[in-house]
Parts: C-alpha cells; sequence; structure tokens
C-alpha cells in the first residue's frame, strides 16, 4: 500500500513533466505537434525515468536521428556540433590528413574519392574503397564515428597512418602506408590550352571559392588566345548551389533562369543568370560523367537546355534534391532535403532512391554490369520524361543528365593490369624512387613545364624497371594486357613525374592527349554542324516542359 502511494505522484508528475513538454512543443516555429510528436516526446521521457539501466540519452536521440533521415531520402544527414567543421572544410578551408573524402556506410568508411594529387592518392587508394583498419585498428562498427575517422586519419603533415583497404574482386586486406600531408582545397584542377583557339578548365568541386578560380583561370587562357572552351565536370559532386549559379551566370544572359527548387514546404524559388558574363559567346562543350552530380548537374542542365553548350560524356549521377541546414540546440546540424532542383525546362533529374540507399548508391555498379557506361543504346527514357530545349532539342529528365553526344568508358586502357598498378602502389613507387635520384637533374634540364613535355619520355630502359618493380609488389603481368597499353602507362608514368615535378595542373596536361572524350570535343569543335542549334548568339526563347506526366 504504501508503494502505491509513492507509486502515483511519481506518475502524476511524468504526466504533468509531458504535459508540459509538450505544450512547450506547440511554440515551435508556430507548428502543433501531431500525434507522432507526441509519442517519440512520450517515449523519450518514459525512457529516462523507468527504463531497468542507466540510459546515454544523448546517443539514444543522435542514433535515432541518423535512422529516421536515413529513412526518408539518401542525401538528408546528421552532422555532430564536433564534426561540423570537419564536414564542411572540403568546400571552404585546407586541412591536413591522409587526403580523401568518405562517408560513414553500414559502420565502415567508404572512399568516396581521394583527393587528386593528395597522400591517399598517390599511393593508390580509389574511389570505393572500404577503410578497414587504421593502424591496426578496427575500423567498422557501431563505435565509428565521424570524429573516431578524424582523430584517427588527420594528423600533422609528415606523420605516417597504416590503413589496410578492402577493395571488391580483391580476396585480402591491401595494406598502405600514407604519409600525411597539407591536403590543398583548390576546387580548380587544371585550366590550360588543347590548340590555338581552344582552352581547357577542369573544375573538381564548387566550393566558396570556385567562382574566382572559374574566372582567373579563364582570363589567363583568354589571354593564350581562348576563343572557345572544353569545361570539364566529369567526377565533380557538386558542392555550393550559389557556386553553381555564379558558374553559369558567366555563360549566359543576365536574367536566364538556372535552375528553380520547389518543395511541399518551400515555395518555388528561381536562381537566374547574375548578368556581366566572362564568356556568353563562343563555342562551350561540357563534359560529364556517372561522377557529375548535384551542382555539376545544375550548371550543365541550364546550360543544355538553353542550347549554350554540347554536353559529352556519359549520363550523369542523378541527384536533384535540395539540402536546407538546420541547427539543433546543442550546435548539431541536419542537413534535411526540404525541395528539388528542376532545370529550365522543368526537368527534375534525381535518379529513383525507392530501393533504399544500398541500392541507390549502388547504381553505379548497376550501370556498368547493364553496359550503359559501354552502349549508350542500352539507356532508354519513357516519352513522359521528355522535355525540349530553347532550340527544340529533345532532352530527358528521371535520373540524371544525359549527354547529347555519348562517349563510352574505356574498359580496355584501363584493365585489371592497369588497376593492379595502382592498387600495389606501382606507379607510386617508380615516381618517387626515380625521382629521389633524378629529381635534380630533371629540374636543371627542364626548365619549364612546356619543355618537358616536348622532350621527356620514359626510356624502355625505365619503362623495364618500371616492370620490375611491379614484379616485386607480385603484380602478375600478362602480355595480352600490357602490350596494348604500353603507351599508355608510359604516358601515365611521364604525367605523374610532372604533376610532382610541377603542378597537378601538368598531369591533366599530359593525359589529355589520350583522354578520349577531350578528343572527340576537339573533333566536334573543328565542324559548326554540331553547333548549328546551340545558342551561341543568346536568344530569347525559353525551353519548354513538353513532359506529359508530372513524376515527382
Amino acid at each position: 500500500m504504501k508503494m502505491k502511494k509513492l507509486f502515483m505522484p511519481v506518475v502524476m508528475t511524468l504526466l504533468f513533466l509531458i504535459s508540459t513538454n509538450l505544450k512547450a512543443q506547440e511554440g515551435w516555429e508556430g507548428m502543433p505537434p501531431d500525434q507522432t510528436t507526441k509519442k517519440y516526446s512520450t517515449l523519450l521521457l518514459l525512457i529516462n525515468n523507468f527504463y531497468v539501466d542507466t540510459v546515454n540519452m544523448p546517443h539514444l536521440v543522435e542514433k535515432a536521428i541518423v535512422s529516421t533521415l536515413r529513412d526518408l531520402d539518401p542525401h538528408s544527414t546528421y552532422i555532430s556540433k564536433k564534426d561540423l567543421e570537419a564536414a564542411e572544410a572540403p568546400l571552404q578551408g585546407s586541412f591536413e590528413g591522409i587526403g580523401v573524402t568518405f562517408q560513414l556506410f553500414k559502420d565502415t568508411i567508404l572512399v568516396i574519392a581521394p583527393v587528386p594529387g593528395g597522400p591517399s592518392d598517390k599511393v593508390g587508394i580509389m574511389a570505393g574503397d572500404k577503410i578497414i583498419k587504421v593502424n591496426g585498428e578496427d575500423a567498422f562498427g557501431p563505435t565509428i564515428t565521424n570524429e573516431w575517422v578524424m582523430n584517427h586519419l588527420r594528423g600533422s603533415k609528415g606523420t605516417e597512418v597504416n590503413v589496410s583497404i578492402y577493395r571488391k574482386g580483391v580476396d585480402h586486406l591491401l595494406d598502405f602506408t600514407i604519409i600525411r600531408d597539407k591536403i590543398p582545397l583548390k576546387s580548380l584542377d587544371a585550366a590550360f590550352m588543347l590548340n590555338q583557339n581552344t582552352g581547357y578548365i577542369k573544375l573538381g568541386r564548387f566550393a566558396s571559392t570556385s567562382h574566382d578560380e572559374f574566372n582567373e583561370a579563364l582570363d589567363h587562357l583568354k589571354k593564350q588566345g581562348l576563343k572557345n572552351l572544353v569545361f570539364d565536370l566529369r567526377g565533380n559532386p557538386g558542392g555550393y548551389l550559389s557556386a553553381a549559379q555564379q558558374i553559369a551566370s558567366e555563360f549566359l544572359a543576365k536574367g536566364k533562369l538556372i535552375v528553380y527548387t520547389q518543395g511541399v514546404h518551400s515555395p518555388r524559388q528561381d536562381y537566374d543568370a547574375l548578368g556581366n558574363g566572362n564568356f556568353r559567346h563562343g563555342k562551350l562543350i561540357v563534359l560529364i560523367d556517372e561522377g557529375s552530380a548535384s551542382a555539376s548537374e545544375i550548371v550543365s542542365g541550364a546550360l543544355q537546355d538553353w542550347d549554350r553548350a554540347l554536353l559529352i560524356g556519359r549520363r550523369s549521377f542523378g541527384k536533384g534534391l535540395v539540402q536546407r541546414p538546420f541547427r539543433l540546440p546543442d550546435g548539431s546540424v541536419i542537413r534535411l532535403t526540404v525541395a528539388r532542383y528542376y532545370t529550365p525546362s522543368g526537368r527534375w533529374i534525381q535518379k529513383p532512391y525507392n530501393d533504399g540507399v544500398k541500392a541507390y548508391y549502388n547504381d553505379l555498379e548497376r550501370r556498368l554490369k547493364h553496359g550503359e557506361l559501354i552502349h549508350a543504346d542500352s539507356i532508354h527514357f519513357p516519352d513522359s520524361l521528355k522535355y525540349k530545349t530553347s532550340e527544340g532539342r529533345t532532352v530527358y529528365g528521371g535520373g540524371g543528365i544525359m549527354p547529347d553526344v555519348f562517349v563510352p568508358w574505356d574498359s580496355t586502357r584501363y584493365n585489371e593490369l592497369y588497376s593492379a598498378f595502382i592498387r600495389k602502389g606501382v606507379f607510386n613507387t617508380y615516381v618517387n624512387e626515380y625521382l629521389e635520384a633524378n629529381r635534380a637533374k630533371l629540374h636543371k634540364k627542364y626548365k619549364t613545364l612546356e619543355q618537358y613535355i616536348k622532350s621527356y619520355a620514359v626510356t624502355e630502359k625505365d619503362f623495364q624497371m618500371f616492370l620490375n618493380d611491379a614484379k616485386k609488389a607480385s603484380v602478375e603481368i600478362s602480355a595480352k594486357e600490357l602490350d596494348p597499353n604500353i603507351d599508355f602507362i608510359k604516358l601515365q608514368i611521364k604525367a605523374l613525374m610532372a604533376r610532382d615535378l610541377f603542378d597537378q595542373n601538368a598531369y591533366y596536361e599530359i593525359v589529355s592527349v589520350t583522354d578520349h572524350t577531350i578528343e572527340k570535343a576537339l573533333e566536334l569543335m573543328k565542324s559548326d554542324k554540331m553547333f548549328e542549334k546551340m545558342d551561341i548568339q543568346q536568344t530569347n526563347r525559353t525551353p519548354q516542359n513538353n513532359s506529359e506526366g508530372d513524376e515527382h
């Protein structure tokens, strides 16, 4: 009886707290709580006050937030206060570490991409790799957080970190020793002239500095005679919408629609060209592939819809969702999908995600198996996703931007042997050892990149040393795979040494001569036929939404 008397006041107190808590929530942005909100608030109070053991409530709430966001869509995410600075660094500043962008996927560190020219890239870490061990310590499981990754992989320049990598198709873990370095976060990877009047600019991501970097590069190329431009967005995962708007504005007349956003709780918002374009006239070709996403798709989609550019390559990634950051009371942030991106013609280019996050991120593997990266005719779009550009050309929505001219992935050049050279660090080992012995001599002989490109060649003796390094690394060398690719492999060695001797720009300038997509762009630049419907003179016609059904 005494127990009952004690229990009843406790219950009444809790009910009062629950009631007070719910009333307080009614004032949150003027929205009264629904039954689901009441249910969840009650659950937390009951767990906190009645559960048999002591509960780490902040951790429990974080897990609930992460799980909830994961069920919404692949791009709504939670970032703790501690991880916020690191999450924003790639678009804003610089840091010291191993140089990879990553994502925690199923409690595993998944490498999205190595930073070009960074420490991980140099030793052969590849996109899609999973980091299983760091300095012998397991790097998977529920205890692995963004904070854990930062604490273990970031560090002072010159320090070592040993990682064990799982790579699909390899039946054992791959071990790498990485020397940490300062990671430059320039968003522009390369800018140079492809020939007398055609320039090339490669943008790695849309960061806060991208617009200034782009204009600086464009002005520099104009001084060298630029009249036409190849703008490379292959592998560009996106970034800031504002940067995309600024850069797209350099190609379009003031006031032309670049993209608009809209959602159930987000009224339509238009983002127009800002005027004073730095390259409003002249032939423009944009390169895209399956790694081009988000802001890359905004820019390429707008330029295609306005017939301002010819798109070459392969179908883009297909990210058409807008995330807005919301700060939570403890300083953490959720990036919540609040709207959809639409191109000027009305295309929503988000690929489906109904089958879950795993299927969503395995889509590129599915595309490869389906043959889409090799054969353009393996891609079929329904008529309901058909749209018209300003000049009446047919384009499609529903899962990425489809280029005007398809260029297949070169599966013969990037074969298993070439992959093994990268995976086992043969390129890196050879280049580092060669430069250690010959750096001073090479600097003395080649004062400029132009001299190096014109005169340096990998000799047969040097190439045999490279193959000997490969054998030491247990690479099985097949003549069938090696012989057709000898010139390409030699060129890669030359380019990688140039990257070390000069800069990253040098690497891209050297390999561009064997890049099939760039070759195709230069071929098309010679003919006016492909540009007959291009809006070079910036007419005022508007892209048309001819879609028969809205499948958003």
